[in-house]
């Protein structure tokens, strides 16, 4: 390739992002040489060190995988791949063993059990914790100190993937990095793990680190990866509403030990809902307490009862959140409205982590495996990330490297902090818990005005696919609620797209690209 750039051409893995899913790669690769980038210092910067929730998996004697998985399947709204989910879940209790040797220190009760609890749509208590609502950044500090204490394994921090490299045949071949001091070094692999976690900096009302903003699913996008479900976005109904960027987050863990969602009356609103109250899937929960909002009844969530005095040992994070802010949980109810959470879609996957481009496998919440579907089943996240990082890490280490050239290549271009703005706003504002047409055209117009001027930015790539499959899917699935299509399609369908290289036609009708619909 053209010399303009640093160049390291390295006989190894690759792993673009340190969240759990690429440090759990990074770990199963060894001893293979590993490369990770980290777009933060290291532990800082993820969405997988800011989950509150834990670990679901099946381990008390009441449970087990098949049942996780049946929840799991469930709660994804006919889009759950269920053998994938069967793995995903039998592979659970390995995987927190794992982590348990790292070092993570989980809840226990006297007798030395992994404490376990309740959250909306299991049908067990199979949550594990870290003092109440620590889990994240307990589990992200024991791998980390795990990677950095592997000889295999090295580290850049403050280093950020600006394109995938990709040699004649089409094969991945590396990454052009970007690092501290704005230093690009093209790096070759024998193969790229992509672990650049979620979409939620997209949005204007987040609950995930504002960087993460889809920028890894933007250039696998560009290289020609096959995309699948990217309109499936989740929100958490309980973000706390203080008017922060990010939103803090009252765990679902709470309504799990009894809080109750009030009105502005104090009077409890999720029975008119769903019969399950407070423990409906996500989606629902999200959607009335969007309409408590809009129609002007506000929405709390109260815990007085629940925890009160205990809070600040219980859930120490909430707690501090709250004081922060000056409310006392103890004494009043927690002002909450939904918050971009969580993507289900994203980069399309087999079971371990291949992608449809040789050379680069995806894991965590930028890959799509098929253990989500349309609606991600709560503190899933945590174990799809430890058991298909650890999948794509494996398979990804037995790659030979190929010794192609990749072909020259240019960063992409970032967006000024007005136009991120703008993106995030339209966002917020057109393809939030409930859309439309007119919603989602205007949201459209808007990113291909800002692609106009800003260019191939990843993260107008990856919000133009949101948006896309939003228009292009006519019903309502899980947590894709669609206003003027209120209704679930008998047959439920991914949908798959991939991006071309050569100039785009004028969009026909809508402005939708063309999307493949293919039974579950």
């Amino acid at each position: 390739m053209a010399a303009a750039f640093d160049r390291l051409d390295f006989d190894g893995v690759l792993v673009l992002g340190a969240g759990l899913a690429g440090l759990s790669a990074a770990l199963a690769a060894s001893p293979r040489p590993v490369l990770v980038m980290s777009a933060a210092a290291l532990g800082d910067g993820c969405s997988s060190a800011w989950a509150q929730g834990g670990v679901a998996v099946a381990l008390s004697p009441d449970d087990s995988p098949s049942l996780h998985a049946q929840d799991t399947v469930a709660a994804g709204a006919g889009l759950v791949d269920p053998e994938r989910a069967a793995r995903l879940t039998a592979e659970g209790p390995e995987a927190v063993m794992r982590l348990i040797a790292f070092g993570a220190p989980f809840d226990r009760d006297a007798d030395g059990h992994l404490v376990q609890s309740l959250e909306a749509a299991h049908g067990r208590a199979r949550v594990a914790r870290v003092k109440g609502d620590q889990a994240g950044g307990a589990i992200m500090t024991a791998v980390t100190r795990a990677a950095l204490a592997d000889p295999a394994i090295d580290v850049w921090s403050q280093a950020r993937a600006r394109r995938l490299l990709k040699d004649a045949s089409g094969r991945v071949r590396g990454a052009l990095v970007e690092r501290e001091g704005g230093v690009m070094v093209a790096v070759t692999a024998s193969a790229v793990v992509l672990a650049t976690g979620g979409v939620g900096g997209l949005y204007a009302d987040t609950t995930t680190p504002a960087a993460v903003r889809g920028e890894g699913l933007g250039l696998a996008a560009q290289a020609g990866a096959v995309i699948t479900d990217a309109e499936f976005v989740q929100f958490h109904p309980t973000a706390m509403d203080f008017g922060q960027d990010p939103a803090p987050l009252a765990t679902e863990a709470l309504r799990g030990e009894g809080a109750r969602l009030i009105d502005r009356d104090g009077h409890p609103f999720m029975a008119a809902h769903d019969v399950r109250g407070e423990l409906a899937p996500r989606d629902v929960v999200a959607r009335a307490i969007h309409r408590q909002r809009a129609t002007g009844g506000g929405a709390f969530l109260d815990a007085r009862s629940a925890v009160g005095a205990h809070f600040p040992e219980a859930f120490p994070a909430v707690f501090a959140a709250c004081m922060a802010n000056g409310l006392d949980p103890r004494n009043a109810p927690i002002p909450v409205a939904p918050a971009v959470h969580y993507h289900m879609g994203g980069v399309e996957t087999d079971e371990d982590g291949r992608t449809s481009l040789a050379g680069l496998y995806a894991a965590g919440e930028c890959a799509s495996a098929g253990v989500h579907g349309a609606n991600r089943l709560a503190s899933n996240s945590l174990l799809e990330a430890a058991v298909f990082g650890a999948r794509a890490g494996r398979a990804a280490a037995l790659e030979v490297d190929p010794a192609t050239e990749p072909l020259a290549a240019r960063p992409a271009p970032d967006l000024a902090p007005s136009a991120l703005k703008r993106l995030r706003d339209a966002m917020s504002r057109d393809v939030g818990v409930e859309r439309d047409a007119g919603g989602l055209s205007r949201a459209l117009g808007v990113i291909r005005a800002l692609e106009a001027a800003h260019g191939d930015a990843p993260t107008l790539t990856c919000a133009r696919l949101i948006v896309e499959g939003a228009l292009a899917r006519r019903e309502s699935r899980g947590a894709h609620f669609r206003l003027d299509f209120p209704e679930t399609d008998a047959i439920p369908v991914h949908s798959r797209t991939t991006l071309t290289t050569a100039p785009e036609p004028a969009p026909p009708g809508d402005g939708v690209r063309s999307f493949d619909h293919v039974p579950a």
